[in-house]
């Protein structure tokens, strides 16, 4: 136990960045309280919540055709009333993750019922707060503590973050953005390991176990998402060139691990898992928009309400990468084309789950930033980069919070 607790794990720039992940659960809180009413439960928040329990209970399946629906308070969502009763975009883990906190005795159902307007936020937060915390461990490990505090200010402080997280009313994609981060940025993991002469899959079971575990959580909250598991095959065997068919091997276990869990959200019964996959929209691209100017009106969107400070730093790094050299490293790269694939695929699904794809793209970003802002302090320099970094981060978490303070009551 003294080995865990050390100053590595936890010192001061670890207390820092939970104090960060603390301003944004209070920010969560506040835009849940300001805006979460029993009246403001809309329709497709109770058909979700409605499905979830009802498998919870055993009665159905999640997101298919059941004699249950019936007698259901709410009329089918539009796309699952075109897709012969099945939803084409989620398998049942998004509906069981979104009823969870609603899930219980009978005592607690009927008290929890008056308060579904904030109960079904909660995995959306926690998920925000999981993602923030990998988001830090990640970019403190490649870019140093800078990088670390860089990274996670934006992530705090931006406003798409936080109404994903807080507002019922949007989809909630929280969970799918915290599986893809979880997939890219293992699979990276795993493949240094193989530079080690270790057992192959034994040394890295945890690792195959998280990799599997952030595949499922990703291909199962958004079906679409099942591009991250081609994604972490080709950053296996690009890290790993010299173990390739080790990174192979792992990536199979990790596969077989996430096809269980996939399997379990729908209670592993085999005719539900048929007609789920056979229903389910796995590739809902549309090149044609890429001739459209307002899917690249969209993606420029995503990033502009991302915090006044988003566009300004993402330009600058965006520029320092073309000009200089040194950043151009692995460790800036990959985030950098993993956000410009998810803009990329945004804009390719003009309408749901493009949107997604769009959020999903914005912790990759931050970090990209982060990355190119730590090596530009790293100079001659440091300490006017310094100054203008801290002073747009300031600035960008002061507006922020000055929005959150007008957001009305209702």
């Amino acid at each position: 136990m003294g080995t865990f607790f050390t100053r590595e794990r936890f010192g001061k720039p670890q207390l820092l960045a939970a104090g960060l992940l603390v301003i944004f659960l209070g920010q969560c809180v506040w835009l849940v309280t300001r805006t979460a009413t029993p009246s403001e439960v809309d329709t497709s928040d109770l058909f979700r919540a409605q499905e979830g329990l009802r498998q919870w209970r055993g009665l159905a399946i999640a997101g298919q055709p059941s004699d249950g629906r019936t007698e259901s308070l709410t009329a089918l969502p539009i796309e699952i009333e075109d897709n012969e009763g099945y939803d084409p975009n989620h398998s049942p883990l998004w509906y069981l993750l979104a009823s969870l906190p609603l899930t219980g005795p009978e005592w607690w159902q009927a008290r929890a019922v008056p308060y579904w307007g904030w109960l079904m936020r909660v995995p959306n937060i926690v998920f925000g707060l999981l993602l923030g915390a990998s988001l830090w461990y990640v970019s403190h490990r490649l870019y140093g503590y800078a990088g670390g505090y860089i990274a996670l200010a934006l992530y705090c402080f931006s406003p798409v973050i936080l109404s994903n997280c807080a507002l019922a009313a949007l989809r909630p994609e929280m969970g799918a953005a915290w599986g893809a981060f979880g997939a890219v940025f293992t699979a990276i993991a795993v493949a240094h390991t193989l530079y080690a002469p270790r057992e192959v899959v034994l040394w890295n079971s945890r690792r195959i176990l998280l990799l599997g575990l952030a595949l499922a959580l990703a291909v199962g909250s958004q079906f679409s998402l099942i591009v991250v598991v081609l994604v972490s095959l080709v950053l296996l065997l690009y890290v790993a060139h010299c173990r390739r068919g080790a990174a192979l091997a792992i990536w199979l276990a990790a596969c077989v691990v996430g096809a269980v869990l996939f399997c379990g959200a729908y209670a592993f019964v085999p005719l539900a898992i048929r007609q789920g996959v056979r229903h389910a929209h796995f590739f809902g691209t549309t090149w044609q928009s890429f001739t459209m100017p307002r899917a690249y009106l969209g993606a420029l969107a995503s990033i502009v309400k991302s915090g006044p400070a988003v566009p300004i730093m993402l330009v600058t790094a965006l520029a320092t990468y073309a000009v200089w050299p040194r950043v151009r490293y692995f460790g800036n790269t990959a985030p950098l084309l993993i956000a410009g694939l998810f803009l990329a695929l945004g804009m390719s699904m003009p309408h749901y789950p493009g949107l997604g794809f769009q959020l999903m793209a914005l912790p990759f970003a931050f970090i990209f930033v982060a990355g190119v802002a730590a090596d530009l302090i790293d100079t001659g320099q440091g300490t006017v980069v310094t100054a203008c970094v801290w002073g747009l981060l300031a600035a960008d978490g002061l507006w922020n919070l000055v929005q959150l303070a007008r957001i009305g009551k209702g």
